[in-house]
């Protein structure tokens, strides 16, 4: 079982090639809502302040008697943040983010770098975007092993791979038309942008530090 958490950037677009199964779970932040209802998707939780909620989405929210966590709209935390943790508090293994890209660029930048929070670690949590997929991957540290991604595209894709806080080290990637050979990859540069997929498969190897993973599918 997944959780969906679909956010509320006013420029969503649904995963390209996912949707919730019958036994996953979806988790509508504020905006959210009306992303979800609009692509058929079902909603379990509402979650947020509700400033943003369109009044059709709310009425429509409040005739299906979907469960409200209503927050205070002076908070510390986003709706997207609030709904991640309520779905790591749940027990979520496998969370999808969606509808959290484009917008205004200070919240599209806090919503990926909620890929970061501590206790997601261990957990697969992706941002799924129209043909767009963003990972966190997180090198060796106490307790925890080097990671290895493991990808499946096709040839032409795109794979872009930026350090986050600081450099991340020991990186190695198998299957793309510029490999990287347990070589470093630093904060500030751009040397990780437009890699590509040669076939079907390709692998991310991360020995120590932060890397974000975005794979962009190619057009049919």
């Amino acid at each position: 079982m997944r959780t969906y958490i679909v956010a509320g950037s006013p420029t969503g677009q649904p995963p390209a090639d996912l949707r919730p199964r019958p036994d996953d779970r979806v988790i509508a932040a504020d905006y959210g809502a009306h992303h979800a209802l609009a692509w058929g998707w079902p909603i379990h939780l509402l979650i947020g302040d509700l400033d943003s909620l369109p009044g059709p989405a709310a009425r429509a929210m409040a005739a299906a008697g979907i469960p409200t966590i209503t927050a205070p709209a002076a908070k510390d935390e986003t709706d997207l943040e609030l709904a991640l943790a309520h779905a790591a508090a749940e027990g979520a293994r496998a969370i999808v983010i969606c509808a959290a890209l484009g917008g205004r660029a200070d919240h599209m930048l806090a919503n990926v770098l909620l890929l970061a929070r501590p206790e997601l670690a261990g957990l697969d949590v992706i941002i799924a975007e129209g043909t767009q997929t963003l990972r966190l991957l997180r090198g060796a540290a106490a307790g925890r092993p080097a990671a290895t991604l493991a990808l499946t595209g096709r040839a032409g894709d795109l794979l872009s791979l930026l350090p986050i806080g600081g450099a991340a080290r020991g990186v190695t990637t198998q299957g793309l038309a510029y490999p990287l050979r347990d070589e470093t990859l630093y904060l500030g540069q751009t040397r990780g942008v437009s890699n590509l997929f040669e076939g079907s498969a390709a692998s991310v190897a991360l020995r120590a530090g932060l890397l974000l993973v975005i794979h962009t599918r190619a057009s049919e």
